[in-house]
């Protein structure tokens, strides 16, 4: 649909994406939907209500995609400090 919008689950991207890598997605999809790249100011709200909400649901897809091959990070866990 959107030439421009990247791929942004690995193995693609070789790191994790980043809010602004989900951001700019959102903005380009809805740019491309919308036919605007910039709205006038009475489409202004609506505009950015979109962009917020598909730049949610593009994290939330992301955070939930399991990629075969690939494992998810272990949380990084704080060392336990020495029992005394």
């Amino acid at each position: 649909m959107c030439r421009s919008i990247k791929t942004l689950r690995p193995p693609v991207l070789p790191d994790e994406a980043t809010e602004d890598d989900i951001r700019a997605a959102a903005l380009q999809y809805v740019r491309k939907v919308s036919g605007f790249h910039r709205p006038a100011a009475h489409n202004r709200e609506v505009f950015d209500q979109a962009v917020d909400e598909i730049a949610d649901a593009t994290a939330r897809l992301l955070d939930g995609l399991e990629v075969r091959g690939l494992r998810k990070p272990e949380p990084v866990r704080e060392p336990q400090p020495d029992a005394v």
